[in-house]
């Protein structure tokens, strides 16, 4: 007999741009750029919101809110992620864990990635163990290295109740 779990995964970036927000992982974190994008461009949870999709078949986050859609204009991805989170409810499916990593050459975000962690965790409503954020340099190449951009990766495994 097939297992009731499934896997996802999610992969986003954004550029980067002076004067701008920088949300990551549902907090504000300071720094002189931040992620430009329609929504508040937070691509951690653009990229759960992928992995937790993707899990589910149910296609991916641009198809659920649309960059062309006015309602999503500037918004708090939180908001997208309880929104997801509803869907697999809905659909009949919990969470199991979230597996989550940024790159991103400045700021370091070492000392952000517990806040990360509860915020990310109270929003999907599991527990804080079952969200592990990492965060990584590209050793200054590409389009990170370069302080242009910052890209995420996640994985999201799921089960059917």
């Amino acid at each position: 007999m097939k297992p009731n779990i499934r896997i996802g995964y999610g992969y986003d970036v954004h550029a980067l741009a002076e004067g701008v927000d920088f949300w990551i992982g549902g907090i504000k974190i300071p720094h002189t750029h931040g992620a430009y994008g329609h929504s508040d461009a937070d691509v951690l949870i653009h990229v759960i919101c992928d992995a937790l999709l993707g899990a589910a078949n149910m296609r991916d986050i641009g198809f659920h809110f649309s960059d062309k859609d006015s309602q999503f204009k500037g918004i708090d991805s939180k908001i997208l992620l309880r929104q997801v989170v509803k869907l697999l409810d809905d659909a009949g499916y919990g969470i199991v864990n979230v597996d989550a990593t940024v790159c991103l050459q400045q700021p370091k975000l070492s000392p952000h990635i517990e806040k990360m962690k509860e915020t990310l965790a109270e929003t999907m409503d599991i527990p804080v163990e079952d969200v592990s954020v990492k965060a990584t340099t590209t050793e200054k190449l590409g389009f990170v290295g370069k302080e242009e951009g910052v890209s995420a990766h996640a994985v999201a495994l799921i089960y059917k109740k």
